[in-house]
């Protein structure tokens, strides 16, 4: 186990220093994005290959996070690398930093190590789960991983094409799962991290896979996700937004309620 880990640090170090590289070499902070996300797909096989697990169970929670690992990785490397457009968050952070912006840029780098090791917890204990046999809570995860899955693409695509509609410039997209949630997309990635703990069910050690989606919520609700995200439509979408705002929940998906002046 020990083993393990201190390979995978030392392997995360050499990947995420030449990420940070190419980086610079692309004026393109946003590179750091797909670290954390590819990362976790290649921790997990990497996992499952030293352990040689031989349960169904190992191999479903594998595939399960590699779709979402592949998914995930291609839409952030498609929608904030291939673009060459900035994101607003890495602009607004070397704006603060200032001088200090490309020291801190690196550890930033350096800490999408930790961030991928703190979410192979709940996959980890999934795979180790000890139970060889296929259990109704087995099940549930699948569902849980599929729904999230599901939805987060739906949510991402549906954005994309609002925002691809030449017409819709400056506007709030309300289409589809917006409809129901400022952040349809984040609400599915935490849902997904349900179906660890379900995996994990069997295992004495479980209630560690409630890292996954605790330490999700806390990431995508109060400190990486929705605040920026807010704060940069309301910077460019203005009064619209702040329409959508009283009409529609912020995280958790709900009937839209009715605008009041």
């Amino acid at each position: 186990m020990l083993g393990f880990w201190t390979e995978f640090f030392l392997i995360g170090f050499v990947i995420a220093t030449v990420a940070y590289w190419i980086a610079l070499r692309v004026r393109l902070m946003a590179v750091v994005d797909t670290i954390w996300t590819s990362g976790l797909g290649l921790g997990a096989m990497a996992y499952l290959y030293v352990h040689g697990f031989e349960t169904v169970r190992s191999f479903v929670v594998c595939l399960v996070i590699m779709v979402w690992s592949f998914r995930l990785s291609y839409h952030l490397f498609c929608d904030r690398v291939l673009k060459g457009e900035e994101d607003p968050r890495y602009l607004n952070l070397a704006k603060h930093w200032g001088d200090a912006s490309k020291r801190n840029f690196y550890f930033l780098f350096l800490a999408q190590i930790l961030f991928v090791a703190l979410f192979l917890v709940p996959v980890t204990l999934a795979m180790r789960s000890s139970s060889e046999s296929f259990l109704l809570m087995d099940w549930l995860a699948i569902c849980l991983a599929g729904i999230a899955l599901t939805g987060e693409y739906l949510a991402d695509r549906q954005l994309a094409e609002f925002r691809g509609n030449p017409a819709n410039k400056g506007g709030v997209c309300k289409e589809g799962l917006w409809r129901y949630s400022r952040h349809p997309n984040y609400f599915f990635e935490w849902l997904h991290w349900w179906a660890y703990v379900a995996f994990a069910w069997s295992s004495a050690l479980w209630w560690l896979s409630l890292i996954g989606p605790l330490a999700m919520y806390i990431f995508l609700r109060y400190l990486t996700g929705v605040p920026h995200a807010e704060r940069s439509s309301l910077r460019s979408r203005g009064e619209a937004y702040r329409e959508y705002q009283q009409t529609t929940n912020t995280f958790f998906p709900w009937i839209p309620r009715k605008h009041t002046l």
